[in-house]
């Protein structure tokens, strides 16, 4: 049976007799009531905090025996634990990954904690398309199905990267490769319906426009611009998939999801090395301060709502945050940009 990784808080029977022990046990020491009561009534807080910041959870028991899911970049991160409840959940689970010795690690992992030994790596690197093309030839080849594909990998403000076929790193990878991915897939994923498609998108969308003029932001680097550009691709990619998906009457949905503020690797680059808001942000992901961030299992509740909920089932072109439906920015509700941002990205990765 599925367990939900969040515990509730639940008062414990006896917390009368308990507050009048350590009352005694702080009056003992010197500590007067009202004290006990200011730290008893922050703890209160401090924790329904904690509660609110770690977001909405995936509550459904569905099981995926029988389906098989591909998660990029599953071996770390929300991707990891993504990949650990849906292997929970009976599925098999492919994780496509650069790190191939990771991503085994990461199988052994989950394989021992799940049961499930119905578990596959396959080799990605979304930074080269020749790469994107033998992972889905492989997958094509070798797999009967896919019901679900996660678009979860990315890269977030690098410095000014390119890939190897020389696009900027940030779209390239978070955009471009999981673009041609999802369509070399398609005919796949169209044969195993219902099927389902999540992207994974950010909240950095809101905050930013799609530079059309510069793509590529050759003219002027912005680190930070170019992760939100490459995030705000994933919400418009989505809205334009589901619209041609619907068209032709596919039973495939594809819906984009922000997991949240999560404390995982992906942040390695945010900062410079060795600089005070490095040094803060270690700090803060390796210390008890972590709690003001999801974790990994918070960050990976709404990917996996997506993809497990049969209320979802029909469900498709959304944008969803803490396990529901939100409104994204202006510039991703944009039906005509998704539409150019789709003819551009057909052309850049060569399926004219």
């Amino acid at each position: 049976m599925y367990h939900h990784p969040i515990k509730v808080f639940t008062a414990a029977p006896c917390c009368t007799s308990s507050t009048v022990a350590v009352d005694t046990i702080m009056l003992g020491i010197g500590i007067s009531p009202f004290a006990v009561s200011v730290v008893l009534v922050a703890a209160t807080l401090l924790w329904l905090l904690r509660r609110y910041l770690a977001g909405g959870c995936c509550y459904s028991k569905a099981r995926l025996d029988g389906k098989t899911v591909l998660i990029t970049g599953g071996n770390t991160g929300i991707g990891k634990e993504t990949a650990r409840d849906l292997a929970r959940r009976g599925a098999r689970v492919i994780l496509a990954c650069r790190d191939l010795a990771k991503a085994e690690a990461a199988v052994a992992d989950i394989r021992e904690d799940t049961g499930n030994s119905n578990l596959a790596v396959v080799k990605l690197d979304l930074a080269s398309l020749a790469s994107v093309r033998e992972c889905a030839e492989k997958i094509n080849r070798e797999e009967s199905r896919l019901d679900i594909l996660i678009n979860n990998a990315g890269i977030m403000m690098c410095p000014e990267w390119q890939t190897e076929d020389g696009f900027e790193m940030q779209f390239g990878v978070n955009h471009l490769g999981h673009f041609l991915l999802t369509d070399l897939l398609l005919d796949l994923i169209k044969s195993s319906t219902p099927a389902r498609i999540i992207n994974v998108s950010s909240l950095a969308h809101a905050y930013a426009k799609m530079n059309w003029d510069d793509i590529q932001m050759r003219k002027g680097y912005n680190k930070r611009d170019a992760y939100g550009q490459s995030k705000l691709a994933n919400v418009l990619f989505t809205r334009e998939l589901s619209r041609r998906l619907r068209k032709i009457v596919s039973g495939v949905t594809v819906n984009a999801v922000h997991p949240g503020v999560v404390a995982t690797e992906l942040s390695r680059h945010v900062m410079k090395p060795g600089s005070l808001a490095s040094r803060l942000i270690s700090l803060i992901r390796y210390t008890p301060l972590v709690w003001v961030f999801k974790n990994p299992v918070q960050g990976a509740q709404t990917t996996i709502h997506c993809a497990v909920t049969p209320e979802l089932l029909n469900t498709s072109g959304l944008y969803f945050s803490d396990c529901a439906p939100k409104e994204p920015s202006q510039h991703a509700l944009d039906d005509d940009a998704a539409r150019r941002l789709w003819d551009m990205s057909v052309e850049m990765v060569g399926l004219i």
